[in-house]
């Protein structure tokens, strides 16, 4: 017997990501709904060879469903979380809302597996942001080896992290330089065709941003409250993948080649990483695939124990989607979805 499920938000990229991933890992689903707000009831999205159309969030009854995955607005998920965890279905939130709530687990399967137990103190799971998520499978293996100091980041995130809105914009930026000029920004604070923008999210008091403040609060939750971690984010005008360059010092001597063999190893990984023109990954490649990619692992001098690489992940999949389903793939692996009987 299969679960009911619900993705909410089925309408947005990552929901319907969810949608096409569930199907294509098999999970076992009896029954699938598709919710979304008011103005999208009746909307038709994709499950397999099924189109299914869109139910009012207002009007569902969350209680007959015993999956729930989320993708929405923080205050969104902030309103209708609790009330859908209190409903009896578990929660994969991909918002930000609940990603720091000491009451609710932070998962990235790979990496810290064992937080799902802890679930069902409010019924909501979270899922950390895409930077996040790709980062932190790349770094637990080796901090399990050699225990990491401090980290330095600089990401290169696609335009389809900031949703329809922003991949439209680089769409049509693009095509209006080489016609009448770019159109005035809307979705970004400066153009994003030609161009990069180091800057995502809003700024804190510190002139960090608050998506930089998300990897380092996320990762010392997900792995180590003492890892030291700086990061700048940037937008570059890709539309799907995001990359990341990441430096590393450690407390205990690791050299490159043993670090190659410890993420080959190691769980939603790939290592692709050859001293030739083409050996690396970059997101294009990256985009429609299931692993985090790691390329250009380096030794790095300037401190006692460094090493330097390329990390690279679908930002819609492993950082969204693929993530929320992989948490359900976790829970059923666990008998922690209390299923109903079916009716």
């Amino acid at each position: 017997m299969g679960y009911r499920v619900a993705v909410v938000g089925a309408t947005g990229n990552v929901g319907r990501e969810m949608l096409n991933i569930l199907e294509e890992v098999n999970f076992p689903v009896e029954k699938i709904h598709a919710i979304a707000s008011r103005k999208s009831i009746g909307q038709l999205v994709s499950f397999g060879n099924q189109n299914i159309a869109c139910e009012d969030v207002e009007q569902f009854d969350f209680s007959k469903v015993d999956v729930v995955l989320m993708s929405v607005s923080g205050g969104f998920s902030k309103e209708w979380a609790p009330k859908i965890g209190a409903a009896g279905p578990i929660v994969i939130d991909n918002s930000s809302a609940w990603r720091m709530d000491p009451d609710v687990p932070l998962i990235v399967p790979e990496v810290n597996p064992d937080d799902v137990e802890w679930a069902s103190r409010k019924n909501i799971i979270a899922n950390p942001n895409c930077s996040t998520a790709q980062l932190v499978v790349a770094l637990k293996p080796l901090h399990d080896r050699a225990k990491i100091k401090r980290v330095v980041v600089a990401t290169y995130q696609s335009v389809s992290g900031a949703g329809k809105e922003g991949m439209d914009e680089l769409w049509d930026q693009t095509k209006g330089v080489f016609v009448l000029g770019a159109p005035e920004p809307k979705k970004f604070p400066k153009q994003i065709a030609f161009n990069v923008i180091p800057f995502i999210g809003a700024f804190r008091d510190d002139g960090f941003t608050d998506e930089e403040a998300k990897m380092w609060n996320e990762t010392h939750k997900i792995i180590d409250p003492a890892i030291k971690l700086t990061v700048t984010c940037v937008r570059v005008p890709v539309m799907v993948g995001h990359s990341e360059a990441v430096n590393i010092e450690f407390e205990n001597p690791l050299d490159e080649d043993e670090a190659r063999e410890i993420l080959r190893e190691s769980p939603g990984l790939v290592v692709v990483d050859k001293h030739e023109p083409t050996g690396y990954i970059t997101p294009k490649e990256a985009q429609g695939e299931f692993p985090v990619f790691v390329s250009r692992i380096r030794k790095d001098d300037t401190v006692e124990h460094g090493l330097s690489m390329w990390v690279v992940a679908d930002n819609l999949r492993k950082g969204a989607a693929l993530n929320a389903v992989q948490i359900a793939e976790l829970l059923h692996q666990r008998g922690l979805i209390r299923q109903k009987a079916l009716v």
